[in-house]
């Protein structure tokens, strides 16, 4: 797969000389994005993987206020790469483990996760803006593999913009998504129906959708029972 077009962090805002890349969007929506992540991992420990790291903001800010989980971001973008490696560095936080270059279109993610360098079974799998950038064989190898590394009482936690039933839940997602189809045709805002026949495949069922600031939503996936 090539690598994403689009990279974060480089809307005007100067790059540390480190590598690190600052998103306008993690200042934005981190606090309301970490408050979905406690319900389910406040006091828990294991493994998490933040699938499209992009420029490792969330993962420090999650790594910090949950210290007994070890976090593994990942990206498939060398920039972000870099700049993940570098906010790691800058934090200092014990629980971030080196990022993952993780191609989301091959359902079995990457080596590591199968040679024993990498997490086994998974506490979560959370992937914010990302599967409205990229193709649909993205959004395909992200469920597939979440349902392949999640343990039994796992989640996947998908942030972004997305449709209901066909319908978009704002006029600004509309015309969002209007623009990226304009971009690349294989891209655009995702159905959550289409997202759930994904989920079913892989053997994981929606659990929880919560409304976030700026028309994005927030879908919790868990295993189906008896799965």
């Amino acid at each position: 797969m090539a690598e994403y077009v689009i990279e974060f962090g480089k809307d005007g805002r100067p790059v540390e000389p480190d590598g690190r890349l600052d998103a306008a969007a993690f200042h934005r929506n981190h606090l309301a994005i970490r408050a979905v992540l406690e319900k389910f991992l406040a006091g828990k420990s294991g493994d998490a993987i933040e699938a499209g790291s992009g420029t490792g903001q969330h993962v420090v800010d999650f790594a910090r206020h949950f210290p007994d989980i070890i976090w593994w971001p990942s990206d498939l973008n060398e920039q972000h790469l870099k700049s993940i490696a570098a906010w790691r560095a800058h934090a200092g936080l014990q629980n971030i483990r080196p990022p993952l270059r993780i191609d989301l279109s091959d359902p079995l993610w990457c080596p590591e996760l199968r040679d024993g360098h990498g997490p086994e079974k998974l506490l979560a799998v959370f992937c914010a803006n990302v599967i409205h950038i990229a193709p649909w064989r993205v959004a395909e190898g992200l469920f597939a593999g979440a349902g392949r590394y999640l343990g039994a009482d796992g989640r996947l936690f998908l942030y972004g913009p997305f449709k209901r039933a066909g319908k978009h839940t704002a006029i600004s997602n509309s015309v969002f998504d209007s623009s990226l189809r304009e971009r690349d045709p294989g891209w655009g805002v995702r159905d959550i129906d289409d997202l759930e026949r994904l989920a079913a495949s892989a053997g994981l069922v929606l659990i929880e959708t919560t409304e976030m600031p700026a028309n994005n939503l927030t879908l919790v996936f868990a295993r189906k029972q008896g799965a």
